[in-house]
């Protein structure tokens, strides 16, 4: 009985993923949809860095569901509904606040399944965990996503209800954003430990986010200055972080992610640092800064993904919560040093 029970448990995990996958799909769809119908540049590159993104995170839903090894079909209610927002999002009764807003609820829905995922998996087995490790990487990123949209939202609300944009301004949520995104990690990190010790994982994961979140306010800065301001941020931000991880996270998780997996996260910073180097000897916001920039963005993305997902993985299969708190205080203390010295 008990392996009856459990075949059930991991044919509706399958069931939930396939979910995922179709509303990650209907995701990709409503984004190419509101870019057609989007005239406003900072709004158009803000979807765009998004749909980028929801295409290789539906690349890594399909992955994790492969490797989990049990295929299955979206549920009949779920099928419905993802036919209703079609039906609903394509017609031209509603404007873009109104649609961005139902798309912000289904980011919001693929963030709570995931975690329903990673809840269940725990319950399972560890070789499902083991599997669906890589939706951890989704899931962040949907949650970034959701900070985003909501800046989105309130700029367009403010422009339809007053025909003025905000005071604030797209980029001047950029702290906001930055603060959404990567707060809600540490704060829940330090509750669930009961300390000021932040899991290492933690740390690397804001670090990211934030990053990722400097570049597409650069890509959006309405003047030099802006776009000046915010590159130096961003060069000695993901300075400090590559030369931080180097020094005390990549020699602790080398043992048992493998030597050529550390390697090529060693190398992939260094291609890094020099492209960084060549985007500070150039003029902020011109033609070849800002293809510069398009290759800064896709190498970070590659980089954080495979942190977030396998180098992740191994260290939550190897290292004990008190292990990553640990080195969490090493990692922060090492970037305090490098932060001074910069």
């Amino acid at each position: 009985m008990p392996a009856i029970l459990n075949d059930q448990k991991r044919a509706a995990i399958a069931e939930k993923l396939a979910d995922i996958k179709a509303i990650q799909t209907l995701i990709i769809d409503n984004e190419q949809q509101f870019l057609n119908q989007c005239s406003n540049d900072d709004l158009r590159n803000r979807l765009e860095d998004m749909l980028e993104d929801d295409h290789k995170n539906l690349d890594i839903v399909e992955t994790a569901i492969t490797q989990y090894g049990v295929q299955s079909e979206p549920k009949t209610t779920v099928q419905s509904m993802i036919t209703t927002v079609k039906d609903t999002l394509a017609g031209s009764e509603l404007s873009l606040y109104e649609k961005l807003s139902q798309h912000e609820l289904l980011k919001h829905g693929q963030v709570v399944s995931g975690l329903v995922v990673h809840k269940a998996a725990q319950v399972v087995g560890k070789d499902v965990e083991a599997a669906l490790a890589p939706l951890h990487t989704v899931n962040f990123e949907n949650r970034a996503h959701q900070e985003q949209l909501k800046g989105m939202l309130e700029y367009l609300g403010t422009l339809e209800l007053t025909g003025q944009e905000p005071q604030q301004g797209l980029w001047g949520r950029v702290q906001d954003a930055i603060a959404a995104a990567t707060g809600i990690v540490g704060s829940a990190a330090t509750h669930a430990s009961g300390s000021t010790a932040v899991d290492v994982m933690d740390l690397i994961f804001m670090d990211h986010q934030k990053a990722k979140t400097l570049i597409s306010e650069i890509r959006s800065a309405n003047t030099v200055e802006q776009g000046n301001v915010l590159f130096g941020q961003l060069y000695k931000d993901l300075l400090v972080h590559s030369k931080a991880e180097e020094a005390v996270v990549y020699p602790v998780v080398r043992p048992f992610y493998g030597s050529d997996n550390t390697q090529e996260l060693y190398n992939e910073q260094t291609a890094m640092e020099t492209l960084l180097d060549d985007l500070r000897a150039m003029p902020a916001l011109d033609d070849l800064f800002m293809a510069k920039l398009k290759q800064l963005k896709a190498m970070v993305g590659d980089h954080t993904r495979q942190e977030e997902s396998t180098m992740f993985a191994a260290m939550r299969k190897h290292l004990s919560p008190s292990d990553r708190q640990q080195l969490g205080v090493r990692f922060k203390e090492s970037k305090q040093t490098l932060q001074t010295q910069i």
